[in-house]
């Protein structure tokens, strides 16, 4: 096999008739065929320099996998190993976790649960097999109400979005207290506000049951792309890298279990592909796998996120002008691409390159190679195809929604050059009136870049590659046009992270009291832990929180909750005590974190209206200190 072989591997040239007429059902837009015409020949220009650049290389083969395989899979993605299998009895973290799921993410997992235990009752295996209602009653025993109240009649009702997750009071976790929040769901919200309090397959599943829920298909063009927005939310918006590390691991599990959840509802088939490993190259840059070449980088440069060729080819672009006509879709030379190639390899980590031969139009088919070239697609072997799908999706809000899922649902190293990538394409746009690179010629001269994948064979597109190319360049205009987006966390899913941290912090603090107990230490514990807290009650009245910065000159302050106090307010109050043995920091560089009680970590973007958050989250500390990168 050829490694020219793609998802698409004909003489294209040929193919596209005089009217182009081609079904447009499958894709949302209508485009034009001059910028189909990009497509095909940016597909070309990838056949003819695999042809002259490379060796035979084996196609990275992606395993069918056995009945039941995909679901085991999909529950220890989601980190629900221990409900089956030999470690089935110790699922009591596995109970707090479902306890905060929603309606439809509840039925995602039952699936799955059933799916796995006929799989395991067939091939009998002597595990326990749990019965998937008994996972569910023993939770439902527990706790009351799941995260948003989403039994199928109350998911739209106003009284029950105040409602706490278990019925008790405290913290709100579901809908801020501002009264025209809780009517949310019941205002005709805009057709371009993004609602990211409520979980996205429940907003779907709402919108099948009533009958108000057009599902519409949009026509084509630049500028008819929505504007979506984000309404502002007073407890700050979460973008992926606020959270630490614990935090993340839970959103990347409710993340897979929302998307599937939301493919469930919409009837579009979610499966994660498997790649079979393949041997791969150990060094250089070419062809490495992503992975390795951060960690041959951040011998280079500490800290490094982004490969460093790929950041110096995107800054290689940017030294000439944005101003380039035809940028990213005029080849460079093919023999002149390939010698670079083989010249940067040799020389690039020595520093003995130079890079003044280098022709502009050269660095942005290297760029570009540099992306087809991984091992592994930029948008991984698991997740490639849920990324292609979601142009099956019926309302571009859904695919929004999908969209910002699979980004969270990306390795971090994945997602930190996706992100780099896409801010470059959104300022070589920005010049478009000089370079002539709309949106959607952007879109259409990378698609092929990102979605079609040397390891996928072709067999399996080739029906439908028109619909196939309208789609994917669609998504990658999506992915550009939304990226600000697409880097948030859903509120929901915050707001189920901090459930669980709750819950889980019950269950620990009911295991330390039995401990207590047993060392007939109760008194003088309870009394250590009793002086440990009242500090923080009795030097610090009410409505005032008491902020710690000790990487500035005012090391600690009490700060005085108002409706209007926002973070920036107190970070901007902290930096105007200047005082002169201290590092002067700039407001650029340092943030308010809010800390522990029902989140690990969390960095607070300068709009979060403090006093809502302090509702959310009464037993947090507050600490300014600069962003780790």
């Amino acid at each position: 096999r050829r490694s020219g072989q793609y998802t698409m591997n004909h003489d294209h040239s040929k193919k596209i008739p005089d009217g182009a007429s081609f079904d447009r059902s499958g894709s949302q837009d209508s485009l034009d065929e001059l910028s189909m015409d990009d497509y095909w020949k940016e597909l070309e220009n990838i056949h003819e320099t695999r042809g002259n650049n490379h060796e035979e290389r084996v196609a990275l083969v992606v395993k069918e996998p056995d009945e039941g395989e995909l679901e085991e899979e999909w529950l220890k993605e989601a980190g629900l190993s221990n409900l089956f299998g030999e470690s089935s009895g110790d699922s009591l973290e596995s109970v707090v976790f479902l306890s905060t799921l929603t309606r439809t993410q509840k039925a995602a997992v039952e699936k799955r649960i059933e799916t796995v235990t006929q799989t395991m009752r067939k091939k009998n295996k002597q595990h326990q097999i749990p019965d998937v209602r008994d996972i569910f009653r023993l939770q439902n025993d527990s706790k009351g109400k799941v995260c948003d109240g989403s039994e199928p009649s109350t998911v739209r009702t106003s009284e029950n979005k105040n409602e706490t997750y278990d019925g008790t009071k405290g913290p709100k976790f579901t809908l801020g207290t501002d009264e025209q929040k809780s009517l949310l769901e019941d205002m005709p919200s805009s057709d371009t506000d993004i609602n990211l309090e409520i979980s996205f397959a429940e907003q779907a599943a709402n919108l099948k049951d009533s009958s108000v829920g057009k599902m519409y298909k949009g026509g084509g063009g630049d500028t008819l792309l929505p504007n979506f927005r984000l309404p502002k939310d007073k407890t700050g918006t979460t973008k992926i890298g606020d959270l630490a590390p614990q935090d993340m691991k839970k959103v990347y599990s409710l993340a897979l279990i929302e998307l599937t959840a939301l493919y469930d509802i919409l009837g579009t088939e979610f499966k994660q592909q498997k790649a079979v490993k393949i041997k791969t190259k150990d060094s250089g840059m070419f062809g490495v796998p992503l992975s390795l070449l951060l960690e041959q980088d951040q011998k280079k440069v500490p800290g490094t996120k982004i490969p460093l060729i790929f950041q110096k080819l995107i800054a290689q672009i940017e030294e000439t002008t944005l101003e380039t006509e035809g940028l990213l879709r005029i080849p460079g030379v093919a023999t002149r691409v390939k010698g670079l190639c083989q010249e940067l390899e040799a020389k690039f980590y020595e520093g003995t390159f130079n890079w003044e031969n280098v022709k502009q139009h050269d660095a942005a088919s290297l760029l570009k190679l540099f992306i087809r070239e991984l091992p592994q697609p930029l948008l991984t072997v698991e997740y490639l195809k849920a990324f292609q799908d979601v142009q099956n999706l019926p309302t571009r809000k859904q695919q929004l929604q999908a969209l910002n899922l699979l980004v969270i649902l990306l390795p971090e190293a994945n997602r930190d050059t996706l992100k780099v990538l896409l801010e470059f394409l959104q300022r070589v746009i920005d010049h478009r009136d000089k370079n002539k690179m709309t949106l959607k010629n952007v879109a259409m001269v990378m698609a092929p870049n990102l979605f079609t994948f040397h390891g996928f064979g072709s067999k399996a597109i080739e029906q439908s590659e028109f619909v196939m190319a309208a789609g994917t360049a669609n998504v990658m205009r999506f992915m550009i046009q939304y990226q600000k987006l697409l880097w948030t966390i859903p509120k929901f899913i915050v707001n189920q992270v901090r459930k669980q941290n709750t819950e889980s912090q019950k269950k620990e603090k009911k295991d330390k009291a039995m401990k207590k107990l047993l060392k007939k230490m109760a008194y003088d514990r309870e009394k250590h832990e009793k002086q440990e807290k009242i500090p923080n009650d009795t030097d610090v009245p009410q409505g005032v929180i008491r902020v710690q910065a000790p990487h500035l000159s005012k090391v600690s302050m009490a700060i005085q909750l108002t409706e209007e106090l926002k973070a920036g307010d107190i970070v901007a109050r902290f930096l105007s005590q200047k005082s002169g043995n201290v590092q002067t920091l700039k407001k650029e560089e340092v943030f308010l974190y809010e800390i522990g009680g029902n989140i690990g970590e969390r960095c607070l973007d300068d709009d979060t209206y403090m006093k809502d958050l302090y509702q959310l989250n009464p037993n947090a500390e507050w600490v300014i200190k600069p962003k780790q990168s």
